[in-house]
């Protein structure tokens, strides 16, 4: 198979899979359809995603459509998101959804690797650099701690996000740190997605001074042996500008971009993003791969600051 057939299968895969599988909400979140958009309702703030072609919705009626998710959260006094992919249609979303009051945030790579295919080889970790699995509330608290810092935005939510997941479906998620003397210096998580042939690392985050020393590589290695392990076909990220060369040398493929457009109520501040949130999506998810994982961290490959995203930003 030639790289283009390949990219584009991997794609196809994404579309029929990522964005039609929902994640079993975890306690409080729902999931409300309107037309073709997908609203997910209970998280900090609102997500919205839908199909490619947004079920041939155009003109005064998608107009319509995005007026009708941001009056919805309006009402309830929430941001909302709005997830885009560069490959969707019509191709005038984004200026409408601007036009309706939605602001972009930098764009991520999706990335997409068949595992049978991923050598990721575990790199020597430094000195006294330990990686475990956690569930404990104090390490999930620990793990929000460090994504703000590493974000540069509150992300206390989080902590509550990783455990909402981890009650509703303890093996669907499995979260990792790595330690140095007591301290969390890198976090991250691979979400496991039931009907679909995909795991998607998300959260991904390292202090900038344990940048470049095999850390973020490690949990990398580690994720992708734990999606070999429980056979996933695919391996797929939502990437940020720092992560995705990382992948791609890892032997992951670009299959198209995604940007979330904000709307924010008057009386909030701009919106946190971090390494959480996105259905995340997120090992820029979940994730969000931007200063933020995404709301819906683990919905639809979306992702809000650290949800989606598996990134491993510089410390603001």
């Amino acid at each position: 198979m030639t790289d283009t057939a390949t990219t584009a299968a991997l794609l196809a895969a994404y579309d029929a899979q990522m964005r039609a599988v929902q994640p079993v909400p975890a306690p409080g979140i729902t999931y409300e359809q309107d037309g073709p958009a997908l609203r997910v309702v209970g998280q900090h703030r609102g997500f919205v995603t839908g199909p490619r072609d947004w079920g041939g919705v155009r003109g005064p009626e998608l107009n319509a459509l995005i007026a009708r998710q941001r009056d919805f959260f309006a009402a309830r006094g929430e941001a909302v998101e709005w997830k885009t992919r560069g490959h969707d249609e019509p191709a005038d979303l984004p200026d409408r959804l601007r036009a309706a009051g939605f602001v972009p945030e930098p764009p991520e790579t999706v990335v997409i690797a068949l595992v049978e295919e991923l050598a990721v080889a575990a790199p020597a970790l430094p000195p006294g650099v330990t990686l475990r699995r956690v569930t404990a509330d104090a390490d999930l608290e620990r793990i929000a701690t460090l994504e703000t810092e590493v974000w540069g935005v509150d992300l206390a939510w989080v902590a509550g996000h990783l455990r909402g997941r981890l009650a509703v479906d303890p093996d669907g998620t499995e979260i990792y740190v790595a330690e140095a003397a007591g301290e969390i210096v890198s976090a991250a998580w691979i979400a496991f997605r039931p009907g679909t042939d995909f795991a998607m690392l998300l959260g991904g985050s390292t202090l900038a001074e344990w940048r470049g020393k095999g850390v973020y590589r490690a949990l990398v290695a580690l994720r992708a042996a734990r999606a070999a392990a429980r056979n996933a076909p695919y391996l797929l990220v939502e990437a940020s500008s720092d992560s995705a060369p990382i992948l791609k040398r890892l032997g992951f493929t670009a299959v198209t971009t995604t940007t979330p457009y904000i709307w924010t109520p008057a009386h909030r501040d701009a919106p946190d993003r971090g390494a959480g949130n996105r259905a995340t999506s997120h090992d820029d998810a979940a994730p969000g791969n931007r200063p933020s994982p995404t709301t819906a961290m683990d919905t639809a490959g979306s992702g809000t600051a650290g949800s989606g995203t598996d990134g491993q930003r510089r410390r603001a």
